[in-house]
């Protein structure tokens, strides 16, 4: 073998809600779109990203980095059969020959039109063309949803150990290394994956504290162990409703298997033993607007779960908006409305403005609000992420606008952006601290924007695709004896 190794690297990443209103495209993957080594270097080298991990591990370990293919999409809808067909074919065609390995990275809950699990179906494509033997490592999201033939299609698993999510750096270093080991015959990976039988809300996913917490470092303490090579603690993807979505664990040892069994059982026991603590508490909106009243010092974030854009939500839920306008409190707030930031940039800044926005995309999220104020800015949307999510990497709203009417102020958008980084306000010129009230269409990752000035949280009860209330959705294929489903219809039948 020649000690200069060529190790691949592609990746699709998408997280799909399949109760979101808005299908998914080809042209919504061309965001994030990178093809071959230049271009994926360009983008990604010096990032917080799983991809800018990989790149500074291939440094470290002096190999060749061959990437074809990476694209990524907002989370969203179903994605089409011609988006995923399109993906693959691109895919497998930018793989280069002669390599002697594979990084793949992946989300682990995408679903098309004709597929509960798109990752299988890539990792399956990538096999057809690289062989059997040639080592594959995946990194995955931890709202992965781990299909069945997961651990007989790659090598290595690693997954985020975060939420938020600040960590994919380090699991593409990790990714690659542990790959490197292999090619050069120093591990012999295998991998046991066990269910919990638990659908969970993001909400109950935060790795800092309660439930979680106390899971996630019982993983670390497994790794501590020599024969260990990587746990791997997906808490699922509730919103993708597919036969196998919900919380699983995948433990890789040194040729160990029945130590991955016995740790990964393990795991998913210590799941289900505190089942309970993995339900969501919130407050109805008129509650929550109370309790917001009454706190003496902002910022107080209105946390509206239902419409997470990290989700897959549209973005256009106004079920907070019409209370927002009728208080004396200064409050901000975000809605992607393609239609109503066309109306501001031919209205331009300086102008009044009347129209009404969100509520557009269906009625779930809540119907359209009039509005009439004044065009305090306009804004192309390009930022760059400067906290701890994705440092590095560059964000677009599309065009956008900020309007301010009464005490609100209303950024309108033309794409979905989860607020994931500061820069969603402050690259506008808006100080967060400035308000009393900010709503944040997100269930989680608003921490590493919000997390280190928000005075208090209040998580509130809204309709939507993202809501924490999974019994408020319609599954069809997540079987009915999952956890919370028989839980809750036994409560309410007493």
């Amino acid at each position: 073998m020649s000690s200069q190794l060529r190790i691949g690297v592609v990746g699709v990443y998408h997280e799909t809600n399949t109760f979101a209103p808005v299908q998914t495209h080809w042209n919504d993957f061309q965001h994030c779109f990178t093809l071959g080594r230049n271009a994926f270097f360009d983008l990604f080298e010096h990032t917080r990203t799983t991809m800018g991990g990989v790149i500074a591990a291939s440094a470290e370990e002096k190999i060749t980095l061959v990437p074809g293919l990476y694209t990524s999409a907002t989370p969203s809808g179903i994605v089409s059969e011609e988006a995923a067909g399109l993906i693959l074919e691109q895919l497998t065609r930018s793989i280069a020959s002669d390599l002697d390995g594979m990084v793949v990275i992946l989300h682990g809950a995408m679903v098309s039109e004709q597929c509960f699990d798109m990752e299988t179906v890539i990792l399956e494509a990538i096999r057809d063309v690289i062989g059997e033997q040639i080592p594959i490592a995946v990194t995955v999201d931890l709202h992965a949803n781990l299909g069945e033939n997961m651990s007989q299609l790659c090598d290595l698993l690693v997954g985020y150990d975060t939420y938020p999510h600040i960590d994919a750096y380090e699991r593409g270093e990790e990714a690659l290394h542990l790959l490197v080991r292999q090619i050069r015959g120093e591990i012999e990976p295998v991998m046991a994956i066990a269910r919990s039988n638990m659908l969970v809300a993001p909400q109950k996913m935060i790795t800092t504290k309660g439930i979680m917490k106390a899971i996630m470092e019982e993983a670390f303490d497994m790794e501590k162990d020599p024969e260990v090579l990587n746990v791997t603690v997906c808490g699922g993807f509730p919103y993708s409703d597919v036969p196998f979505a919900g919380m699983a664990f995948a433990v890789t040892t040194n040729r160990n298997e029945a130590l991955a069994n016995h740790y990964a059982k393990k795991l998913a026991d210590l799941a289900w033993a505190h089942r309970d603590e993995f339900l969501v508490q919130q407050v109805e909106a008129e509650q929550a607007i109370r309790l917001a009243m009454d706190a003496k010092e902002g910022p107080i974030l209105l946390v509206e779960a239902s419409d997470n854009v990290g989700g897959g939500a549209p973005a256009d839920g106004t079920h907070l908006l019409p209370e927002l306008l009728k208080l004396p409190l200064r409050s901000l707030i975000v809605i992607r409305d393609r239609e109503a930031v066309s109306i501001a940039c031919q209205r331009g800044v300086g102008n009044d403005i009347s129209c009404a926005i969100g509520g557009k995309s269906d009625t779930l999220h809540g119907n359209p609000v009039e509005i009439e104020g004044k065009i305090k800015l306009l804004f192309d949307g390009k930022y760059t992420h400067r906290g701890p999510y994705m440092k590095g990497t560059v964000a677009y709203m599309g065009k956008t606008a900020v309007i301010e009417t009464n005490q609100v102020t209303i950024v309108l958008t033309e794409e979905r952006v989860p607020p994931w980084d500061i820069g969603h306000v402050e690259s506008i010129g808006l100080n967060p601290q400035d308000f009393h009230l900010i709503v944040v269409k997100s269930a989680v990752a608003w921490i590493s924007a919000f997390g280190p000035i928000a005075k208090q949280v209040i998580e509130v009860d809204t309709p939507g695709c993202c809501t924490p209330s999974l019994h408020r959705l319609t599954y069809h294929h997540v079987p009915r004896s999952v956890f919370p489903f028989h839980f809750l219809e036994k409560e309410h039948a007493q």
